[in-house]
């Protein structure tokens, strides 16, 4: 059973940056794509951001282009989104996702989820 542990939520101000975590437990990710989602209030959730096996092939949204960076460490189990320069409408509830289809991360029905990590934005 695989379970997806996300961490570095919180509240910060416009202009800030923050740096969310995604580890994995009972499984080893090194096989696995994986993406953060997010779901801002009374939105659905939408893909952000999504890395490839090796972290050679990556992928963000354009909201997030020029502000956010998607990296991995297969030895440490974990996944990263780096936020710099947030804006009050980054603000949502995200999520990671780990799947062994790139295809299934990108189109949102990754097998595994994690629980989400709230992040707020202040204007």
């Amino acid at each position: 059973q695989v379970q997806l542990l996300e961490s570095g939520g919180g509240l910060v101000q416009a202009g800030g940056s923050l740096r969310l975590s995604c580890t994995a437990s009972g499984r080893t990710i090194s096989t696995y794509d994986m993406g953060w989602f997010r779901q801002a209030p009374g939105k659905e959730r939408a893909l952000g951001a999504a890395i490839s096996q090796t972290g050679r092939r990556t992928y963000l949204a354009d909201s997030m282009k020029g502000r956010f960076t998607i990296s991995r460490d297969n030895a440490k189990n974990t996944m990263y989104l780096q936020m710099n320069s947030l804006k009050p409408e980054d603000t949502a509830v995200y999520y990671c996702a780990l799947d062994q289809s790139f295809s299934r991360i990108l189109s949102g029905r990754a097998e595994y989820w994690g629980q989400g990590t709230q992040v707020t934005v202040s204007s």
